[in-house]
């Protein structure tokens, strides 16, 4: 029960965290994503107007059909492809992502990916870091280093 309290005390905190970015650096709308086991939904949101200028979810009539499960990648994949097109219908072509709470991983950044690919402005995707190459064991074992408090030592002393 302790892990399941950690992790979503840190959920929240990256939520906030998130969210407060997004709203304070940015003077683009806010692309805000709301993903469930079953469905994800995503909406253009005007945070000076405080009104909602698209809206996207695998529960759309225009969706329904394209996706047999919502809960999935190609579900995400979909809506992120609709709420660019109703995006660009109202006339919006940068956007700030806001993944509330969620890593950028799976259905999130399938979601993201889809969106961009539509011709919605959300940013450069990050490029991932390059891992340094590990450094391999040699095989060779150390010797470890005699040292005076062995047997051998005991024998010394008592001949002096």
């Amino acid at each position: 029960m302790k892990h399941e309290k950690t992790i979503g005390k840190q959920r929240r905190r990256r939520g906030y965290r998130v969210r407060n970015r997004v709203k304070r650096d940015s003077t683009r709308p806010r692309l805000s994503v709301f993903r469930s086991h079953k469905h994800i939904y995503a909406q253009v949101v005007d945070d000076e107007d405080g009104r909602t200028l698209a809206a996207a979810s695998t529960l759309d009539q225009q969706i329904r059909p394209q996706v047999t499960y919502g809960g999935n990648k190609a579900a995400a994949e979909a809506v992120g492809k609709v709420i660019a097109e109703r995006a660009l219908e109202a006339g919006v072509k940068q956007v700030a992502f806001d993944r509330r709470e969620y890593k950028y991983h799976g259905r999130v950044g399938a979601l993201a990916d889809a969106a961009r690919d539509a011709g919605l402005d959300i940013g450069k995707k990050q490029p991932k870091p390059e891992k340094a190459p590990e450094k391999k064991p040699s095989g060779k074992k150390k010797k470890k280093k005699e040292t005076q408090k062995g047997p051998e030592s005991k024998k010394k002393k008592q001949k002096k």
